[in-house]
C-alpha cells in the first residue's frame, strides 16, 4: 500500500519491514531492483523533473527518509508508519548483510568518505564483506571511459547491495541508467551517509533527529550549501500539501 504525497506514492512500510523486504528480495529474488529515499527536496524536484519522476514510478521501494513526510502525510489524514531515513537503512543494511553473508559496494560520497566508512562499518562488524568502494571524479557522469570503469567494478565484486552517495537526483538517474547491466540485487541512493558514518559530517544528536529537526542542525553544520533547500524548499513543500489537502490543483 502506497501513500500519496504531493503526486509522490510512498511505501507504507514500518522501517523493520523495509529492511525485510529489501533483504527478502536480495536472497530469495536476485532480479536487480532499486530503492528511493524522498525527502521534502525530492518531492519538489518530482514537481518539475519528468525523468526523475518516471524514475521514482519505477523502484523497489519508495521509503520515506524526511520526518517532513510523516507531518505531511499525517496532515493529508493518510499517516505513513515511520521513518526510514537513509542513513539508518544504510547501516542497519550493513548489519544484515554481515549477518547473511551478503557483500556490499559503496560508490560515491566525497573522497575518502566511503573508503572511511568501510573501515567504520567493519570494525563495528568483523563478519561484514564491503567488496568494494569507488569515489568518482567531479562531472564523471559525462565522461564514457569512466563509466565503463565504474560499472566494469562494480560488475567485477558482484555485490548483492549497492549503496549509492551521489546526491538527488543524480544518484537515482545513474542508478535508473545502469541498475539493469551491473546486475545487483538492490541499489539504494542514501546521499551523504557514507559521511555521516565515517564522522565527515557531523549527524544530528537524537533527539533532533526524533523531533524532526536534523533539518536545522544540518543547516547550522553545512549553510553554504544546504540554505536553498531548507529556507526556500520547506516553505514550497509547506504550500504544496496545503494545496493538496485543499484539493487546488
Amino acid at each position: 500500500m502506497r501513500v500519496n504525497i504531493c503526486g509522490v506514492e510512498i511505501d507504507k512500510y514500518s522501517f523493520d519491514e523495509v529492511i525485510e523486504q529489501i533483504v527478502k528480495h536480495t536472497v530469495a529474488s536476485g532480479k536487480p531492483e532499486y530503492v528511493v529515499t524522498p525527502n521534502a527536496m525530492h518531492i519538489l524536484l518530482l514537481q518539475k523533473d519528468a525523468e526523475f519522476h518516471n524514475i521514482y514510478s519505477k523502484s523497489f521501494l519508495v521509503v520515506p527518509d524526511g520526518v517532513s513526510l510523516l507531518w505531511a502525510a499525517k496532515f493529508l489524514k493518510t499517516p505513513l508508519q515511520g521513518r526510514v531515513n537513509g542513513t539508518d537503512l544504510f547501516e542497519k543494511l550493513c548489519a544484515v548483510a554481515a549477518q547473511k553473508g551478503l557483500k556490499v559496494f559503496l560508490l560515491g560520497g566525497r573522497p575518502g568518505a566511503a573508503q572511511k566508512a568501510k573501515e567504520v562499518l567493519e570494525a563495528r562488524h568483523p563478519n561484514l564483506a564491503i567488496v568494494g568502494t569507488y569515489c568518482p571524479p567531479y562531472g564523471f557522469e559525462s565522461q564514457p571511459e569512466e563509466l565503463d570503469f565504474i560499472n566494469s567494478q562494480i560488475k567485477a565484486a558482484s555485490p548483492d547491495i549497492l549503496f549509492v552517495g551521489l546526491g538527488a537526483p543524480k544518484q537515482e538517474k545513474w542508478i535508473a541508467a545502469n541498475y539493469l547491466e551491473l546486475g545487483v540485487p538492490i541499489s539504494v541512493g542514501i546521499g551523504v551517509s557514507f559521511e555521516l558514518v565515517a564522522n565527515m559530517v557531523r549527524r544530528a544528536p537524537v533527539w533532533m533527529q526524533k523531533t524532526g529537526l536534523e533539518w536545522l542542525f544540518r543547516l547550522i553544520v553545512e549553510p553554504q550549501r544546504l540554505w536553498k533547500r531548507y529556507i526556500v524548499g520547506n516553505p514550497t513543500f509547506i504550500w504544496l500539501v496545503l494545496k493538496q489537502r485543499l484539493g487546488i490543483s
